[in-house]
C-alpha cells in the first residue's frame, strides 16, 4: 500500500529514544514483557490495520449503517472484523491477567491502537467503547455486576457504550432526566431517553451494555444526584437473554465515523426496562470520570492517527503529481516537477508533520504516565496522576483541532482531487471534525484545564507539568541542541506559570470571567508550549544525527519554535488583559 498510515521508524524513535519503553518495563507489573514481545504485538496490529482494517474503512463510509424494522446493521466488513479484533487481543491488551488481558504497558496498547485507528476509526470507535466500559465495571461494579457483564465484554461477545447525553441536557449533565427506581431486588427500574450513543444497536454480537447515568428516585438535583447503571440491551435471565425494553428511536447521519451508528435510545417506554447500579449511589459522575477520560485519551489519540493517515497520503501524492515549473527555473522547455519542489507545499507537509507527529509523542507520553501512574513507587504515584491530569484536556483538544487544520492541508496539497470522493483527504476531514466535539468541546475542555486541573491541590499538577518540561530543557541543553529553542520554552513555561497565578487570583476573588473568559486562549497557549516541549524532546533524541531522518525531525521542530511557540506570549496576554468584546456583548446583538 501506498500510504504505511503511521511511521514505524517515528514510532520506534520515540520509544526508543524520546520517551523510551524500556524505563517502562523496568516496572515490576511488566517485568514479564521484553522489548521483543511488544514488537511481535506491534507487529500483528500494524498487519491487521495495513491488510484488513484500512481496505474496509472507504467502503463502510460509503455504505452507513442502515435502521430496519427497529435494528441497525452495521456493514457486512465489519461483522467480519470484529472477532478478528478481539482475537487480535485488542479488547484487554493492557487489562491484567485476572480478566483475560495481557497487562502490556498502557503506552504499548496506545500505539498498537493507533495503527488501527489510523485504518478505520469506525471499527475502533467500538473497540474503546467496549473495552473502556468493561474497564468501568471492572473499577466500580460489585460481584454481581462484574458476573453478569465483565467477561462476556472482555471476550467481545458484547459490547459496550457510554449513556451520558439526553436531548434537553447535552453536556450539562446535572440537566439529565433519566430516572431510576429500585424494585427491591437489586436492580432498578430505568426510564429515560439519551441521545449520540455511539455503537449503540448493532447485529455484530449478541447484546449491548449501555453504562447509562440516571438520577435515583429522590435523589438530589444537579451532578450530585447522579448514579451509574448498566443497562443491557438484552437482559440476563435464567442462563439466557430477554428483551429489556431499550428502544432505537433514531439513526442519526453524522458528517464522519460514518461506519459506527450513533443513535437515540429509549430505556423503559413499557416500563419494564431494568439496570444494575455500578459503584453507589449518587456516585455516577464521578466512577464514569474514569471511562471519560480514557476516552478523551483516545480521542487525542484517534485524532492523531486520522491526522497521521491523511499526512502521509499528502506526501505520498505529493511525490507523484507533478504540475508546474521550479520558480527560478520556469519556461516551457522546463518538464513539470513534482509538487513537493514547490515552497508551498513544502510549508503545509512539514507543518502537518509538526502537527502529526508533536501530537503523537504527546499521545504515548501521556500513556506513559498513565503506567506510571499505577505501577510507580507509591511516593511517586500522585504527582504522575497530577500530570496527567493537565495532560487530558491538551491531549484531547491538540490533536482534534490542529488535526483538522493538518487533514484540511491534506486536502489542500490534492487540490481539486483533494475535494472528491474518489480520493480520501475529505473523507478524513469529516471524521476528524467529530474528534472537536467527542467527549466535551474544547470550550469544555478548555474551562476543565483552566477551573479546575491547572489549580487543583495547590497547582500541583502544573508544576508536575513545568518540572519534567525544565528537566527536558536541561537535557536538551545538554544534548547539544539550539539554545534558542531551549529558552523560548523556558520563556513560555514561565510565563505560563506567572499568567496563571494571576488568573487564578481572580478566580478566589469571585471574578470567574476575569478567570475563565479566554478559557480558550488558555488552553490554545498551553497546547503550543507542551508541543513545543515534544518537539524539543525530539531534537534532543535527534541530536548528532545527520541523516534524513534527524534533519526532518529537526527541520519540525525549527518549524515549530519558530511559528507556533511565539504566539504563546500574545494568547496569554489576551488572557491577563482580560479583553471582553464577547463578554460584554448583548446576546441580542449577535
Amino acid at each position: 500500500m501506498s500510504n504505511p498510515l503511521i511511521d514505524d521508524r517515528f514510532v520506534d524513535f520515540l520509544l526508543d529514544a524520546v520517551h523510551p519503553l524500556d524505563a517502562v518495563l523496568e516496572l515490576a507489573a511488566y517485568r514479564e514483557h521484553d522489548r521483543e514481545m511488544c514488537a511481535m504485538y506491534l507487529d500483528s496490529l500494524r498487519r491487521f490495520a495495513r491488510e484488513a482494517l484500512y481496505p474496509s474503512y472507504a467502503p463502510m463510509d460509503v455504505e452507513q449503517p442502515t435502521f430496519e424494522g427497529g435494528r441497525v446493521k452495521m456493514h457486512p466488513r465489519a461483522v467480519k472484523l470484529w472477532p478478528r479484533l478481539v482475537e487480535l487481543g485488542v479488547l484487554t491488551a493492557a487489562r491484567s491477567e485476572a480478566v483475560g488481558g495481557f497487562e502490556l504497558p498502557r503506552v504499548v496498547s496506545l500505539v498498537g491502537n493507533l495503527y488501527l485507528m489510523a485504518a478505520n476509526g469506525s471499527m475502533m470507535g467500538l473497540v474503546g467503547l467496549t473495552s473502556s466500559a468493561a474497564h468501568l465495571i471492572e473499577a466500580f461494579g460489585g460481584p454481581e455486576v462484574q458476573g453478569l457483564f465483565l467477561d462476556r465484554m472482555y471476550r467481545g461477545e458484547w459490547t459496550g457504550t457510554m449513556a451520558l447525553t439526553e436531548p434537553q441536557a447535552g453536556s450539562s449533565l446535572g440537566d439529565l432526566t433519566t430516572s431510576a427506581t429500585p424494585l427491591g431486588d437489586g436492580t432498578h427500574a430505568i426510564r429515560g431517553s439519551k441521545i449520540f450513543i455511539s455503537g449503540g444497536d448493532h447485529q455484530i454480537t449478541g447484546n449491548v451494555v449501555h453504562l447509562t447515568l440516571a438520577r435515583i428516585d429522590g435523589a438530589p438535583a444537579g451532578t450530585r444526584g447522579i448514579s451509574l447503571f448498566a443497562v443491557p440491551a438484552r437482559r440476563p435471565v435464567d442462563g439466557g437473554l430477554e428483551d429489556n425494553d431499550v428502544t432505537v428511536t433514531q439513526l442519526l447521519h453524522k458528517v464522519g465515523w460514518r461506519g459506527l451508528p450513533s443513535l437515540g435510545i429509549a430505556f423503559g417506554e413499557r416500563g419494564d426496562c431494568r439496570g444494575w447500579l455500578v459503584g453507589e449511589p449518587g456516585q455516577g459522575l464521578r466512577a464514569m470520570f474514569q471511562m471519560m477520560n480514557e476516552a478523551r485519551i483516545g480521542v487525542g489519540a484517534q485524532a492523531t492517527a486520522t491526522a497521521s493517515a491523511a499526512y502521509h497520503e499528502a506526501v505520498h501524492y505529493a511525490r507523484e503529481r507533478t504540475q508546474g515549473r521550479p520558480l527560478a527555473e520556469r519556461g516551457p522547455t522546463r518538464a513539470p516537477v513534482a509538487i513537493i519542489e514547490h515552497p508551498d507545499v513544502r510549508r503545509m507537509l512539514l507543518r502537518q508533520r509538526a502537527i502529526v507527529e508533536g501530537a503523537m509523542a504527546l499521545t504515548l507520553y501521556a500513556a506513559r504516565c498513565a503506567d506510571f501512574g499505577r505501577h510507580d513507587a507509591p511516593e511517586r504515584r500522585a504527582s504522575h496522576g497530577l500530570l496527567l491530569d493537565v495532560l487530558t484536556p491538551i491531549v484531547k483538544t491538540f490533536p482534534a483541532e490542529y488535526g483538522y487544520e493538518s487533514c484540511a492541508l491534506s486536502l489542500q496539497i490534492h487540490g481539486g482531487y483533494g475535494y472528491t470522493t474518489e480520493y480520501p483527504p475529505e473523507a478524513w476531514l469529516r471524521d476528524q471534525k467529530l474528534n472537536t466535539i467527542h467527549e466535551g468541546t474544547t470550550g469544555i475542555q478548555g474551562l476543565d484545564l483552566l477551573g479546575r486541573k491547572v489549580t487543583q491541590k495547590g497547582g500541583g499538577g502544573l508544576k508536575a507539568l513545568l518540572a519534567v518540561v525544565g528537566a527536558e530543557i536541561a537535557a536538551a541543553r545538554e544534548a547539544g541542541v539550539d539554545e534558542r529553542l531551549c529558552d523560548a520554552l523556558q520563556s513560555a513555561g514561565e510565563r505560563i506559570a506567572a499568567v496563571t497565578m494571576i488568573l487564578g487570583a481572580r478566580g478566589m476573588q469571585g471574578d470567574v470571567h476575569g478567570m475563565l473568559g479566554h478559557s480558550h486562549d488558555y488552553l490554545t497557549a498551553m497546547s503550543l508550549y507542551v508541543i513545543g516541549w515534544q518537539w524539543l524532546a525530539i531534537a534532543r533524541a535527534a541530536a548528532g544525527r545527520s541523516d534524513l531522518f534527524a534533519r526532518g525531525r529537526r527541520a519540525a521542530a525549527q518549524y515549530w519554535f519558530a511559528v507556533e511557540v511565539p504566539r504563546v506570549g500574545p494568547l496569554l496576554d489576551l488572557c491577563e488583559a482580560g479583553e471582553d468584546s464577547y463578554l460584554t456583548l448583548e446576546p441580542d446583538a449577535f
